[in-house]
């Protein structure tokens, strides 16, 4: 039913309801677990209270993710009620620690396992972490094998949840198996949750020392032993675009040796973040924006075609004959490695290595987490694109809804371009200033911002060009009116002018009446959409011993324009905003010089 206005979701049938199965399996034994704790917490309530406590009701929610409603209806069905105050203090205490460990990650990694704790660890028999559910579970059952302070194992960890959360000590924890993500290979890290029968640690960062991965943090409450089982649960909304970036960094990858034309197109460096990816590489020339454009237009087709990922280790000296691979110059590789290749199964390129259609595919040496078919990622933008060193150049881009942020931003942009064209004088320079700003600093696609400065440009050269003809149409107006007054009236000595905005005519006139050498003229200009009033007089040197002095003459104008006024006897200036007052001001003007010459 929705497929006409979203064609992905037909393209994406199976793999929406291979995903809608699992949330509903998952939520289920969220409602099982959650109606055995609740039961458990009532059995627990001393003294025949008919109040659940509010912490408990909120860890059931916090810890085990069981609906905050469904717990008020269970309760009223079995006549008890929810201590709904302590309810809103644990989630405010909640908030707390969230804000209190924000940037806790940095934290988190000063706690390292050095060469002393694994030779610690090996002479104790610890075995090494079984890391190979991170490619395939979203929870996995583990076992407590060590705890570590950054300094000593312990036996435990104990916090109340009474306890502040600066006072939550970063520890490090080490699981028999996990399905968490240890940094490497360019790929942040995975967070998320510990899960014990009476505690909680929260994981803000995971390290992969000598083929032990620890999960670094803090314990939320309760006690956490070694030997305790715990449900290891990363964080979904995280692990989900990290995985849509790393899958777009080789697509990048193959699109830029497909685009450049150049095996000189090597990697030399990524970042695989949530936000966003950054992929280094090695290429001498300059990549122009159809060239970005066309890497782009790459990687959107390889979305749009939604390739199948394929993974599966390999032995090295076989992975190395697969024609059109890639690797990372100068990295030491595991044997088996591990192949992820889009669209192409590793099976079926394993069967004839050599073959040329694999140059056609992106086909990669990776330890990293994928998706599993490239329309996930929904779309690809590069927002940056240039040098870092020489022959050294970065693209960083983003996927998924940070790609449809950047599209939404530029489409509101090019609207706000598309309006300039309305606009006229000063309103119009003001708009293009400000959406020259914009631009500059704007999470757009480098493309598409290329494309909206070549046209906001030609608006510019277009307003410059109108505005330089209107100038000197008012200019030569001016000009005219002044010198057909001056020589109407060759008797007067002083004349004031109001003229229409345009400041280079005021300062050409009174060079003009300047020249004349017994002539004094007040010149004021009005622009009321810039919202500004330019004046300046010239007086001849007779006038000014008579006691008409420019420099006063300028004040008596700004005391009525505003702004300031400078200049000396025979030639003084100012600006002011009373745009109302300009009649006022020329009138001023005119019984000023008629005192001071009375």
């Amino acid at each position: 039913q929705m497929s006409g206005v979203f064609p992905e979701v037909a393209r994406n049938a199976d793999l929406i309801k291979e995903i809608l199965g699992e949330e509903e399996a998952s939520f289920a034994r969220t409602l099982d677990r959650g109606e055995r704790l609740f039961e458990q917490t009532v059995a627990k309530m001393a003294g025949g209270s008919t109040v659940i406590p509010g912490a408990s009701v909120w860890r059931l929610y916090d810890t085990y993710g069981f609906p905050v409603d469904l717990t008020r209806i269970m309760a009223e069905e079995a006549g008890l009620s929810v201590d709904e105050d302590e309810f809103s203090r644990e989630q405010e205490r909640a908030r707390a620690v969230s804000k209190q460990r924000k940037g806790g990650a940095g934290g988190a990694s000063t706690v390292v396992l050095d060469v002393h704790a694994i030779a610690d660890l090996n002479e104790r028999a610890v075995p090494k972490t079984d890391d190979e559910p991170k490619y395939t579970e979203r929870s996995v059952n583990a076992r407590v094998l060590a705890v570590f302070d950054g300094s000593a194992f312990a036996d435990s960890e104990e916090r109340s949840i009474s306890t502040h959360p600066d006072d939550a000590p970063t520890i490090g924890v080490l699981l028999d198996r996990t399905n968490f993500y240890a940094e490497q290979g360019g790929q942040e890290y995975d967070t998320g949750s510990l899960v014990a029968a009476d505690s909680e640690f929260t994981v803000e960062n995971v390290q992969v020392y000598g083929g032990y991965v620890l999960h670094t943090g803090f314990l939320k409450y309760g006690t956490l032993r070694v030997g305790d089982s715990v449900e290891a649960q990363y964080d979904v909304q995280r692990r989900y675009p990290i995985r849509n970036n790393h899958t777009a960094t080789h697509v990048l990858n193959f699109a830029l040796r497909q685009v450049l034309k150049s095996d000189e197109a090597d990697q030399r460096g990524s970042l695989v973040a949530p936000d966003r990816l950054r992929f280094d590489f090695s290429y001498k020339g300059v990549i122009t924006p159809d060239e970005v454009h066309a890497v782009e237009a790459v990687c959107n087709k390889a979305i749009g075609d939604n390739l199948r990922a394929y993974a599966r280790d390999v032995p090295l000296s076989e992975a190395r004959k697969i024609n059109g691979l890639r690797a990372v110059f100068g990295e030491v590789y595991p044997d088996p490695v591990r192949v992820v290749s889009i669209g192409a199964d590793v099976d079926e390129v394993l069967k004839a290595p050599q073959d040329a259609r694999w140059a056609n595919y992106s086909i990669e040496f990776c330890g990293g987490t994928h998706v599993a078919t490239t329309g996930e990622m929904k779309h690809f933008v590069i927002t940056e694109e240039g040098s870092v060193a020489r022959g050294i150049r970065r693209i960083v881009a983003v996927t998924g809804e940070e790609a449809m942020k950047a599209h939404l931003l530029h489409r509101s942009l090019a609207a706000e371009l598309a309006q300039l064209r309305t606009l006229q004088g000063a309103q119009l320079d003001a708009e293009i200033k400000r959406l020259t700003k914009e631009l500059d600093v704007a999470a757009i696609g480098v493309y598409e911002k290329y494309q909206l400065r070549t046209d906001l440009e030609a608006v510019r050269k277009a307003f410059i060009e109108a505005d330089k003809a209107a100038t000197a149409l008012l200019v030569k107006q001016a000009t005219e009116q002044v010198q057909s007054e001056i020589e109407q009236n060759p008797g007067r000595d002083v004349f004031v002018f109001r003229l229409p905005a345009a400041g280079k005519a005021v300062t050409q006139l009174a060079t003009y009446v300047k020249g004349l050498q017994t002539k004094a003229a007040y010149f004021i200009a009005v622009d009321a959409a810039a919202g500004r009033v330019a004046h300046q007089c010239v007086v001849p040197k007779a006038l000014a011993a008579r006691g008409l002095k420019a420099g006063e003459w300028a004040a008596a104008v700004a005391a009525v324009v505003g702004g300031k006024s400078g200049g000396k006897d025979e030639s003084a200036q100012g600006s002011g905003t009373e745009v109302a007052k300009a009649d006022e001001a020329v009138r001023v003007a005119q019984e000023h010089a008629q005192a001071r010459l009375a």
